[in-house]
């Protein structure tokens, strides 16, 4: 799914009244609608307060709309109508002049903060203030207004974005912005959806087929994607009746250290639950009874040392490596790893201690093969490429060092940011809070070594790896709840 810029977002209703060809007035019409069908589905009761908040311009006339036609259902919501202008734009009037038609719907003007109604912590209140439209801080009575709703429980949903939200960067603390608890987005996502300093802002959000002309979606250029079901499905390899696991490719995991052999037995496990057809897990001399015992499916290299990575292995029967997990900082696992950027010659994904040690050796990220996958949670990305302010700046860097390295970046966290050497950033849209546990990161390790060994691309390695990743923790939590889930959960539901 693309994820276009505002202006784009907005050019797209222009080409649908167009080329569709459609009305705007009949295409404001059919995004209320979508909202009015989300909303049924989610109302647990028609015998709710809502209370709907509308500006004047065509958000707000989604607003009205809406108001409408939960009338046909006989849940009148309350109307306020926020005057900050002369005149109501030409769909918001004509939407306007319809609800005068229904005379149980009451509409109220606030033209000041005395025209502010109570609002009970069980409303449901719906933001059809200002939209993505508006690229100042609210101020005056919009401002006040804004605050008002936010100084309770109830529930809040924006239509489209959160009043005061720029559609395309973080909300600053300091400004009037709707809390929204639920946001429904026309036809796309926004990039301020992906900003975590956004959260507050935001809420859970959805996006609502409005029926955008195809033509416009096709050709709308952006560099940002978002990763759905559709995006990675036609990417599975599907196996053949007369395949062998000579088929799927033999991969090299570099792993384990003293205290950290743990990380070394998740990540060989989740490469082996993903399909690979051989596995050799090279690891210290303490560590390969461990792994027999655990995993007896994977081959062992057991290095010389009893404690550490120290020597890299002969690599010429593997179809991918990864290299990482548990490793530690031991000079001797730095010089080891050094040979291995310098001899590998097949695709690999590193991870962990791999890149905390080329964190302390900046100059290694330009001798990396190309491709390389690369999977920092933020501070490993910290190390490796510098702090930054905010985490638009973060994600503008992390296209940068994408491109500049010819590199592939996963970067850890909620809707993990993927960025690709041509400058392209896909946002994962699976996994929850609960896969914040210790060894998650180890278990992705190991789904993406997979895939690299089975042949698949790098860039459909880590799409395809942070998404089954993400689903497999989802999985997990559905059954055992976020709390209860720890990385072995998500490697039981590959």
């Amino acid at each position: 799914m693309k994820i276009p810029d505002i202006k784009a977002a907005r050019e797209a209703d222009a080409y649908t009244i167009e080329n569709e060809p459609i009305s705007s007035v009949d295409l404001m019409e059919r995004a209320a609608t979508q909202i009015y069908f989300w909303l049924m589905r989610n109302l647990k009761s028609k015998e709710v307060s809502i209370k709907i908040f509308c500006g004047m311009g065509n958000n707000g006339g989604d607003g009205l709309v809406l108001a409408r036609l939960l009338a046909t259902q006989d849940i009148y919501a309350q109307v306020f109508i926020l005057h900050v202008s002369e005149n109501f734009s030409h769909d918001c009037e004509v939407n306007y002049e319809r609800l005068k038609a229904i005379p149980e719907v009451p509409m109220y003007g606030i033209f000041s903060k005395d025209d502010f109604p109570k609002i009970d912590d069980n409303d449901i209140i719906i933001d059809a203030l200002f939209g993505s439209g508006l690229n100042r801080p609210l101020d005056g009575v919009a401002a006040e207004l804004v605050n008002h709703i936010n100084d309770n429980h109830a529930v809040r949903i924006a239509i489209d974005i959160a009043s005061g939200l720029n559609g395309d960067a973080i909300g600053s603390p300091n400004n009037p912005i709707i809390r929204a608890d639920y946001t429904l987005s026309m036809q796309f996502p926004k990039m301020a959806f992906l900003y975590p300093e956004n959260e507050p802002y935001v809420g859970d959000w959805h996006v609502l087929d409005i029926k955008i002309h195809p033509d416009y979606i096709d050709k709308v250029e952006t560099a940002n994607f978002y990763t759905t079901e559709d995006v990675v499905k036609p990417l599975i390899h599907k196996r053949g009746k007369h395949s062998h696991k000579g088929t799927y490719g033999h991969a090299l995991l570099i792993a384990g250290s003293t205290g950290k052999t743990g990380a070394a037995l998740l990540a060989s496990e989740s490469c082996m639950r993903s399909g690979v057809g051989l596995l050799t897990t090279h690891l210290p001399k303490s560590a390969m009874l461990p792994l027999q015992i655990y995993l007896p499916e994977a081959m062992i290299s057991v290095d010389k040392s009893d404690d550490c990575f120290s020597k890299l292995p002969d690599l010429e029967p593997y179809t991918a490596i990864g290299a990482g997990p548990g490793l530690g900082k031991d000079s001797r696992t730095e010089t080891a790893l050094k040979h291995l950027i310098q001899e590998a010659k097949v695709p690999m994904v590193l991870d962990a201690d791999a890149l905390n040690i080329i964190a302390e050796n900046k100059t290694w990220l330009s001798f990396l093969p190309e491709r390389t996958i690369i999977t920092p949670h933020p501070k490993e990305f910290e190390r490796l490429f510098g702090k930054t302010d905010n985490s638009m700046q973060r994600l503008e860097l992390q296209r940068e060092m994408s491109v500049k390295h010819n590199i592939i970046i996963v970067l850890k966290g909620a809707n993990t940011a993927i960025t690709f050497p041509n400058g392209t950033c896909f946002f994962n849209s699976t996994g929850n809070p609960g896969m914040a546990t210790a060894g998650s990161g180890d278990v992705l390790t190991g789904i993406i070594l997979s895939l690299l060994a089975q042949r698949y691309t790098p860039e459909e390695a880590a799409l395809l790896g942070v998404y089954k990743h993400g689903k497999a923790g989802d999985d997990a939590a559905s059954k055992i709840g976020m709390d209860a889930v720890i990385a072995r959960d998500i490697t039981q539901c590959l």
